[in-house]
């Protein structure tokens, strides 16, 4: 702990034109005896710290000591600062160590800058789900404690075609991807690589037995991730749908403004490709009356059966 003090106390020195002592013991959560402890310490390491009294005193590295700051451009920090702040939102780091991470790269940007601060405030960045509880936060601190220490891991989970079956993986990584959480894992009853959805996982537990790391890279799990190109044969369904008017805020915020066109009277031609009937279906009947499919026209009669087939299921309330 004191290491990891005396850098964030140089950080600071280096980037900041005076630094009064309550202010370091107060960021750094420790006494003042300590920060002129750790002030004296880094005296004797080399490092020239001077000190000012009075109303405006308190403590600064003499200018003749740089530190290269081509190492990261001003864009660059705040760009790093603004994501960081995106991820300390979905809260599934321990909230005193992104505060203090924040705070070492806060302390980065140079003096001479600081002048422009206030353009990296103008972009925040909020991962926070809407369904965020503490569940979600222990969930979160368990599978990164079983990445960390190489565990097994135990759950129950549910897949989206809703079977649920217990699974036991070798966990690998979390990945934040439009804005949920899942893990990577090599899973034990499929034998391979999967990838799981953490709001889809239950009764999670950590088992005794730890196991060798494969060796798959990063990018090879993330590999799986991606979805086929749509412009390759039979890798999605196109489509045509029209939808009225008063849902074309939804539209534009649902589909490529590319895959639009506006009709004379204030309605929409979408064209575009699903991935799965399934989604497909799913995402027109989510419109109710206020979206038709026009091509395909199987695909139109299924959706229309499906929508007979939710009529017949209200049936006995008339």
């Amino acid at each position: 702990m004191k290491l990891e003090r005396l850098m964030t106390i140089t950080i600071l020195l280096l980037n900041r034109k005076r630094v009064q002592a309550q202010e370091l013991a107060d960021q750094l959560e420790v006494s003042l005896r300590t920060i002129y402890r750790d002030l004296d310490s880094l005296g004797q390491a080399g490092i020239p710290i001077v000190s000012y009294t009075g109303m405006e005193g308190g403590y600064e590295i003499m200018d003749s000591f740089r530190l290269d700051r081509q190492l990261l451009s001003f864009d660059e920090l705040t760009t790093l600062s603004t994501a960081l702040r995106g991820l300390e939102s979905t809260k599934a780091y321990n909230r005193s160590n992104m505060d203090l991470l924040l705070s070492k790269v806060g302390a980065m940007v140079a003096q001479a800058e600081q002048g422009r601060t206030g353009e990296g405030d103008r972009i925040h960045v909020d991962f926070t789900p809407w369904k965020n509880s503490i569940d979600d936060q222990s969930r979160y601190d368990l599978l990164r404690q079983a990445v960390n220490e190489r565990r097994l891991i135990r759950f129950n989970y549910t897949s989206r075609s809703g079977d649920e079956q217990t699974r036991e993986v070798e966990p690998l990584t979390l990945v934040l991807k439009n804005y949920a959480w899942y893990l990577h894992g090599y899973c034990r009853l499929r034998d391979d690589l999967r990838i799981f959805k953490l709001t889809r996982i239950r009764e999670l537990s950590i088992q005794a037995e730890t196991f060798i790391r494969r060796a798959e890279s990063l990018a090879q799990l993330s590999d799986r991730f991606e979805a086929p190109e749509l412009n390759e044969p039979n890798a999605g369904i196109p489509v045509v749908l029209q939808f009225k008017a008063s849902v074309a805020v939804s539209v534009m915020d649902r589909f490529d403004e590319k895959s639009i066109e506006r009709l004379p009277d204030g309605q929409l031609i979408v064209r575009t490709t699903y991935l799965s009937e399934h989604w497909l279906i799913r995402s027109v009947l989510q419109y109710r009356t206020e979206a038709i499919v026009l091509e395909p026209a199987d695909i139109a009669l299924k959706v229309k059966q499906a929508a007979l087939d939710i009529a017949r299921q209200y049936g006995a309330l008339e």
